[in-house]
């Protein structure tokens, strides 16, 4: 069975383009996902956290043939493998990947919550998230 996936990305540290680009080669990569597609990659304030540079953002839209779980593990190595250092919420980094949606598939747990739960309340993800899904992201923003 193959699920649509979108996954947002960030970086505001380094080579933020090409951390963008590294990211989606590797998720081209991974075993289970096809079709990868990037969104327009706009530049936004940093939200939150210490004062800290602007970010780099996009959206990636891919079908999964597996699960939510094995996504985000795969997820994790990817920051792993582009120096993705935790220092904090909100803090700067190289590179940040999130689940925004998995199919209509909801998950709670402590590893993941899907649909992400304030995906509609960011600009950075609604934004490229509308080239790909126009009507959900102007249901989604006429709702807040």
């Amino acid at each position: 069975m193959i699920t649509v996936a979108y996954l947002g990305l960030g970086s505001n540290l380094g080579e933020r383009k090409q951390n963008l680009l590294s990211a989606v080669a590797a998720l081209k990569g991974l075993n289970g996902l096809s079709q990868v597609r990037l969104s327009q990659v706009i530049e936004t304030a940093a939200v939150g956290g210490p004062v800290q540079g602007d970010f780099l953002n996009a959206v990636v839209e891919c079908h999964c043939t597996i699960s939510a779980l094995q996504l985000l593990a795969d997820i994790k190595d990817i920051e792993r493998q582009l120096k993705r250092q935790r220092m904090g919420k909100d803090h700067p980094r190289t590179i940040d990947i999130d689940i925004l949606l998995f199919g209509d598939e909801i998950h709670e747990s402590a590893e993941l919550t899907v649909p992400h739960p304030r995906m509609h309340q960011r600009d950075f993800v609604m934004r490229p998230l509308a080239e790909f899904l126009p009507e959900y992201c102007a249901n989604a923003t006429a709702n807040i």
